[in-house]
C-alpha cells in the first residue's frame, strides 16, 4: 500500500500542479487530501476545479468550512476573496465532504484533530509565541478511540510525524501552498517553513510498518508571491517568496 497525502493548498494552484506532477512521477496513483483547499488571496477557482477533478479522497478543513457556514461579510481576509471566485458547484462539493473519514480501513483522516478542525495536534503554542512540539500525553489524548495504525492530520502547515506509545503513527504532510502564516490563537504566533517549496508526504506500508517520506517540490513560487502582493497580502507574499514572514 502506497499513497500520497496533501493538505493546506490554500488556493495555490501552481503549487498544487507541481505536487500532483511530482506524485505521478513517483508512480503513485492514490491521493488523500486533508483540507483547506481554496481560502487565500490566490487562485481559488482554478484550485477547486483541479481538486474536484482529481481522483482523491478528501476531508473538509476549517477554512473550507468557513466558506460554507457563514455569509461573506462574516468571513476572514483569506476566505472572502476565495469565496468571491467560487460558484455554487464548488460550494456544494465542499458541503458534501466529511470532516473525518477512514481510508482503506487502515488510515484515519482529519484536518486538525479528530474532534476539532481548528486545534493544533502535534504542535503547541506557548504564551510568548513560541511554537513547539506538543507533549506526547497531549497528542495521545487526542488520538483516543482511533483504532487505525496510521493517522493523518494537517492544519499547522508543519511537516511532522509522531509515533505513539502503542505504535500508531501520526503524520502531518505539511502545506502544499502556504509556507507561512500569522495567527492569534491561542497566542499570537508565526508559522514559517523556511523555504517556499510545496510540500506533501508519501506513505508506504511495507513489512507491517509505515514508512514516511516528506517531499519538498520547487515550483514558480514567485508568480504566486506576486499574486498575493497584488491582492494586498504582503505577509503571505513574503512567505510564498521565501518561506519566511518578514
Amino acid at each position: 500500500m502506497r499513497f500520497a497525502a496533501i493538505a493546506d493548498v490554500h488556493g495555490n494552484y501552481l503549487a498544487l500542479e507541481a505536487v500532483i506532477t511530482d506524485i505521478r512521477a513517483q508512480g503513485i496513483k492514490e491521493i488523500v487530501n486533508l483540507g483547506d483547499m481554496a481560502s487565500g488571496p490566490l487562485d481559488a477557482r482554478r484550485t477547486m476545479d483541479a481538486l474536484i477533478a482529481l481522483d482523491a479522497v478528501h476531508v473538509l478543513g476549517n477554512h473550507d468550512r468557513y466558506l460554507i457556514d457563514r455569509p461573506p461579510e462574516k468571513m476572514g481576509s483569506w476566505d472572502r476573496p476565495a469565496h468571491a471566485q467560487l460558484d455554487k458547484t464548488h460550494l456544494d462539493w465542499l458541503r458534501a465532504l466529511p470532516p473525518t473519514r477512514v481510508y482503506r480501513d487502515l488510515v484515519f483522516l482529519c484536518h486538525a484533530t479528530p474532534a476539532h478542525d481548528e486545534v493544533y495536534w502535534l504542535d503547541t503554542v506557548i504564551s510568548d509565541g513560541t511554537v513547539c512540539m506538543a507533549s506526547l500525553d497531549a497528542i495521545e489524548k487526542q488520538a483516543e478511540g482511533i483504532t487505525q495504525p496510521l493517522i493523518l492530520c494537517a492544519h499547522t502547515h508543519v511537516a511532522r510525524t509522531v509515533r505513539l506509545g502503542d505504535g500508531r503513527r501520526i503524520v502531518n504532510p505539511g502545506s502544499v501552498g502556504s509556507p507561512g502564516y500569522r495567527d492569534t490563537h491561542p497566542f499570537p504566533h508565526l508559522i514559517e517553513a523556511g523555504t517556499p517549496d510545496a510540500r506533501y508526504a508519501i506513505l508506504e506500508l511495507a513489512d507491517g510498518s509505515w514508512r514516511v517520506t516528506f517531499r519538498h517540490v520547487p515550483y514558480d513560487h514567485e508568480a504566486m508571491a506576486a499574486l498575493a502582493r497584488q491582492n494586498g497580502q504582503l505577509e503571505l507574499a513574503s512567505a510564498l517568496a521565501t518561506g519566511w514572514i518578514r
